[in-house]
């Protein structure tokens, strides 16, 4: 797989760019699928006349009608199975599913029909399905508003699963995600909506499974995706200040994920420590500390750490600071692992 450099990444990033927050990122990535492809259709809970509960889709009715960008009841069962059936007839659907929490209903769609029915059909039915889903949390949302189901969606085959973490990202994956022909499911930080970088309007043409390097560093690696980027790339600027350089790799792709992009990073580095907010068993964490350990196991300086949410069900948000991982817990293992001796 290709690794993205930071450097190509400032490049993009030029003086001309647009600064757009994630949310009109992925609004612009939209309005350019709808404008290309008439076949592209957008649909979910409220994202029609009031343009989505995080206003993603906001004047795309307007700009595209009715019958491109609709409602739907609120039945995320429904809505999934309702892409499934589209795609079979040559449609190009974007549903949205309008928190992660309320994904859980719509699995058996996902699982027995989205997923399999390339398989099960014989290559006779694709299914160009990119399946948005507001995830992981950060927004002290109620109860059942913010989860972290990667590690579910990544153990499905039939689908990819993707998670952006800035607006250059949320931009270029989308366009990447709604062009694939598989199902994508397309896994939105909410807690990073708001956040403004400048976007340039290119598509991501890298391979499906390319990580990425958000910054460089020698002496430890931050393997992470989604909303805790964010956090480790503040914990590597602290860790700096006490004179260790510390990389952080964004995996981007949760399925498939690019082994060797992290064999490589945890090779320059020799120590690695993977952060995400789901629970720690069975997490996404166990699969990447898994690789490293297939692939890079006699040059690892020490044990693979893992910084995770708790194992107890995604707390409501006044918990949910005590929840997910913070800078001081990803600072103590790396301190940990800076410590440890193979």
């Amino acid at each position: 797989m290709t690794e993205l450099a930071v450097n190509d990444r400032q490049a993009a990033n030029d003086a001309s760019a647009d600064r757009l927050s994630m949310q009109q990122a992925l609004n612009r990535a939209l309005r350019t699928v709808l404008t290309d492809d008439p076949d592209t259709l957008v649909f979910g809970e409220d994202v029609g006349r009031l343009g989505g509960v995080f206003r993603v889709t906001d004047g795309l009715q307007r700009e595209f009608g009715a019958r491109r960008v609709f409602d739907t009841p609120l039945a995320e069962s429904g809505i999934v199975g309702l892409a499934v059936g589209l795609a079979m007839n040559g449609w190009r659907p974007v549903p949205e599913l309008q928190f992660d929490g309320f994904a859980y209903p719509a699995v058996d769609q996902i699982v027995n029909q989205m997923a399999r029915m390339h398989y099960r059909s014989r290559g006779a039915f694709r299914m160009p399905i990119t399946l948005r889903v507001p995830s992981f949390g950060g927004i002290q949302a109620p109860e059942h508003h913010g989860e972290s189901l990667e590690a579910l969606f990544a153990h499905l085959p039939g689908v990819k699963v993707v998670a952006p973490s800035d607006p250059q990202d949320a931009y270029g994956l989308l366009l990447r995600a709604v062009r694939d022909d598989d199902p994508v499911i397309y896994m939105e930080p909410k807690a990073r909506y708001w956040e403004r970088h400048p976007v340039e309007p290119v598509a991501d043409t890298a391979p499906a499974g390319t990580s990425r390097v958000v910054r460089a560093g020698r002496h430890a690696t931050l393997v992470t995706w989604g909303s805790m980027v964010h956090r480790c790339r503040r914990a590597a600027e602290l860790a700096a200040e006490d004179g260790v350089d510390v990389e952080v790799l964004d995996l981007r792709w949760l399925k498939p994920i690019d082994a060797q992009g992290v064999a490589a990073a945890v090779r320059r580095t020799r120590r690695a420590v993977v952060v995400h907010e789901a629970p720690l068993t069975a997490g996404l964490g166990a699969e990447v500390s898994a690789l490293i350990t297939e692939r890079a196991f006699s040059e690892l300086a020490a044990p693979v750490e893992r910084v995770t949410g708790f194992d107890v069900p995604y707390p409501a948000g006044p918990l949910e600071q005590q929840y997910l991982p913070t800078v001081d817990r990803i600072l103590l293992a790396l301190q940990r692992t800076l410590e440890g001796q193979s």
